[in-house]
């Protein structure tokens, strides 16, 4: 079962899966922006599907915690976004090579960083929500990083409300990325071993979360979360560029 993967990789992925998991918790999204670059660079095969599941996880129990929050208007125009936007990431990541594919995650990882610094709003009506839904699909296909497009659009909400919806939204948007993924052939065994594998993570970062979630400074969690993000892709932009020009 472990041949797929060597040891030390598997202990440095579960550290970074921990630091993603605890961060989503935290302020409602962040496990696959700050942990699918890093992955990416580990080793790719740890991209998009064991992300996808792992986002499944962390939202189920997120939102178990803030179900008392959850209002779910409008959010079926983002979900039916997902599905062409689905499509058309993993279209892209059946045909482009590994190299564009990093340098495309790493894209996203910027694109997400940008948006929350200069905390781009939109108004939340059913054409943003499904267009929001479309973008959310194709970043979440190829890089498993789905949240930034929703992100943005529900800023403007109650921090509980706003996880709430988000886990709501991540919960479903991973079954519908997993059965795409499918069709296109692109799930295979070791994806879900990996994924399995790396649950305990989740399940630590989760559960610290819980004893942190009323004592930090939620805006500076924001501030080092975006700049993680934004080294690591720019290693990944380093190793991409690199693995081109050989």
């Amino acid at each position: 079962m472990m041949s797929f993967i060597e040891p030390s990789t598997l202990i440095l992925a579960s550290v970074i899966v921990f630091f993603g998991a605890l961060t989503q918790s935290l302020i409602g999204f962040g496990l696959a922006v700050v942990a699918s670059p890093l992955l990416y660079i580990v080793s790719p095969q740890l991209v998009p599907v064991p992300i996808v599941v792992m986002g499944f996880v962390i939202s189920a129990m997120t939102l178990f915690r803030e179900r008392g929050h959850l209002q779910f208007n409008g959010l079926q125009y983002a979900l039916l976004g997902r599905i062409p936007g689905g499509f058309v990431g993993a279209g892209l990541l059946v045909f482009a090579p590994q190299a564009v594919l990093g340098l495309i995650i790493a894209a996203i990882v910027y694109i997400a960083v940008i948006l929350s610094v200069y905390k781009i709003t939109a108004p939340i009506n059913r054409i943003s929500l499904f267009i929001a839904g479309i973008f959310s699909g194709i970043f979440g296909n190829i890089a498993a990083i789905g949240g930034p497009p929703m992100a943005i659009l529900l800023a403007g909400q109650d921090v509980n409300q706003f996880r709430a919806a988000l886990s709501a939204f991540f919960l479903i948007s991973s079954l519908i990325a997993l059965a795409i993924l499918a069709i296109f052939g692109l799930v295979e065994p070791q994806h879900l071993w990996l994924s399995l594998m790396l649950i305990p993570s989740i399940v630590g970062g989760y559960l610290v979360s819980g004893l942190l979630i009323n004592h930090i400074d939620k805006d500076k969690t924001r501030i080092i979360t975006l700049v993680l993000c934004s080294v690591s892709a720019t290693v990944l932009v380093i190793k991409s560029l690199m693995a081109l020009i050989s």
